[in-house]
């Protein structure tokens, strides 16, 4: 079977014979540009042991950098230098004007204790900053699988510790806590793009006609693999919308219920037995990859990279795929279901909303100024003036509630939101526009965001009289 990077390499083939760059163009672009392989020892109980992690730069065409790193034994040189072409191409289908990266440190996170991770992450990050692998205008980390605002806040102490007197040192990581100049709606960034962009493809009567859906979220059924912060998030807010969470998997198993789960229920069972099984009126599956195959509207793959293969692709029976998680279907499984005729939302733009929101909180550090702070009140009173006209003119009197939310200004949250929403709305409509200009020979949707993707890194290579 093909490796991740592998996989990847052979869907940027697959969209570059569909464009007119000469060959050593495309070949710079497909190339990861650097790959830092490092050990470093760190005590770990009444012994030192030696970690392995990797700091990937993919493409250098914009500056900083940009990418999450994962904590997970998992990790290899293979797997990073996938994710760091993916996120180029992912920040270059949304406008977010980063080149791709990609960290990781290979390490179980559960079976280590606050200090010990604390140790790692902070000897990583300083092993970053001595190569010159970190930084707001050079690389730009981000919270990956395995870690969050935490490890974030601790590479970020690390940071500023190593390299004191920067102003703008605070740019050097994203997904940072709120108090540490992070921003308002990270944490469930991802799993909002995730909501976005199967909202946006199924807004489309005549796509969603072709496989015998009607528009809209509400009332489709759904299964989630991985109740992580994509998983849950997108749960959450695609339920929200009326759409039908059938059914949920974790590592220790799944569950179904064709009438629908109550997330929050499913969520607190779990925190109270140590396990998403035997919850209440739901049939229980220890083996988590079942619930890949069960029926429904929309699949959403959320966990970790390589769960749909040839082995099991012929037993989807879900019309849409929305790849929450990074390469969750191989380049062969691809094949066997877009024969059956399940669209599939490709990673680079449906995981998209996270780097996004990224790119926000980028752009608040390097401004020092919170967004909706200099036009909250400005906005509120414009508002207010526009309602006490419209009550004048009408003689009409607005109740309190409505006064509230007609004159509202913007808080962070609600531009960060809405920001989101454009760019995911925005991405789409470039990527169903390609295929259907080139719909005889691109006919899925990953194809189409590739060469979206690729058309936009050639063109800053070549707006540098590189390649004339």
């Amino acid at each position: 079977m093909a490796t991740f990077h592998q996989n990847v390499e052979m869907y940027f083939d697959s969209a570059a014979k569909h464009l007119k760059h000469p060959k050593g163009l495309l070949d710079q672009i497909k190339s990861c540009n650097a790959v830092y392989r490092m050990n470093f020892p760190v005590k770990i109980g009444s012994e030192y042991k030696v970690i392995e992690a990797y700091r990937v730069q993919h493409s250098q065409h914009r500056s900083p950098t940009k990418g999450g790193i994962r904590f997970s034994e998992h990790v290899n040189q293979d797997e990073v230098m996938a994710l760091a072409s993916l996120m180029t191409y992912k920040c270059a289908l949304v406008d977010v004007p980063f080149g791709g990266a990609k960290g990781g440190i290979k390490i179980n996170p559960k079976a280590l204790s606050v200090s010990q991770l604390q140790r790692i992450t902070r000897r990583y990050t300083a092993e970053l900053v001595k190569k010159n692998f970190i930084g707001p205008a050079v690389d730009v980390p981000a919270p990956d699988y395995g870690t969050g605002s935490r490890e974030m806040a601790w590479i970020l102490d690390t940071y500023m510790a190593l390299k004191p007197g920067q102003i703008d040192g605070y740019g050097c990581i994203t997904g940072k806590p709120v108090n540490q100049g992070g921003i308002q709606g990270r944490t469930e960034a991802t799993g909002r793009g995730v909501y976005y962009s199967i909202k946006e493809l199924m807004s489309y009567k005549d796509d969603m006609k072709a496989i015998g859906l009607t528009t809209g979220i509400a009332g489709k059924t759904f299964v989630v693999q991985g109740l992580g912060n994509v998983g849950y998030h997108a749960s959450r807010i695609i339920q929200e919308a009326g759409g039908i969470i059938v059914g949920l998997a974790e590592y220790e198993g799944a569950i179904y219920n064709a009438k629908g789960l109550d997330l929050d229920a499913v969520v607190k069972h779990r925190k109270n037995t140590g396990s998403i099984l035997k919850f209440p009126k739901a049939k229980s599956m220890k083996n988590s990859f079942e619930a890949l195959e069960l029926k429904c509207d929309v699949l959403i793959p959320a966990a970790i990279e390589s769960v749909i293969t040839k082995d099991n692709a012929k037993r989807i029976k879900a019309k849409i795929i929305a790849e929450g998680a990074n390469g969750p279907v191989t380049a062969d499984a691809e094949q066997i279901l877009l024969k059956k005729g399940i669209v599939l939302i490709p990673d680079m733009y449906c995981n998209a909303g996270g780097v996004t929101v990224s790119y926000f909180e980028w752009l608040k550090n390097l401004s020092h100024v919170r967004f909706g702070r200099m036009e909250k009140r400005f906005d509120e009173y414009a508002n207010e003036s526009i309602v006490t006209m419209v009550e004048k003119m009408t003689g009409k009197k607005v109740q309190k509630i409505e006064r509230n939310l007609l004159t509202k200004g913007a808080d962070e949250i609600d531009l960060v939101n809405s920001g989101l929403e454009e760019t995911m709305i925005s991405a789409y409509r470039d990527i169903r526009d390609v295929r259907k200009r080139k719909s005889n020979t691109i006919t899925d949707l990953r194809t189409a965001a590739f060469a979206v993707a690729i058309n936009k890194v050639a063109n800053d290579y070549l707006a540098m009289g590189i390649f004339p």
